[in-house]
């Protein structure tokens, strides 16, 4: 069983963000928000799929920078 790991994925999304080029205070706030609102809309969920998790920060993602939502959706499928 997989657990989510908080630090982890904090570390994957402000590797993403500075691919996409923001700076990373800005990243730390996006990753921040993103996180928070992410744990609070599933925190209600007794079992978390992946594609729930991926939707759920997509979601937020999205509210401050679409690409790098884009990114972290496709991660693994772009060359």
């Amino acid at each position: 069983m997989k657990t989510l790991d908080e630090d982890l994925l904090k570390k994957e999304l402000k590797i993403h963000a500075k691919g996409v080029g923001i700076p990373a205070g800005a990243a730390d706030e996006f990753v921040k928000r993103t996180l928070k609102e992410v744990l609070k809309s599933l925190k209600n969920k007794k079992i978390i799929t992946d594609g729930d998790l991926e939707r759920a920060v997509v979601r937020e993602l999205k509210k401050y920078n679409a690409d790098l939502a884009y990114i972290y959706k496709n991660r693994g499928k772009i060359i």
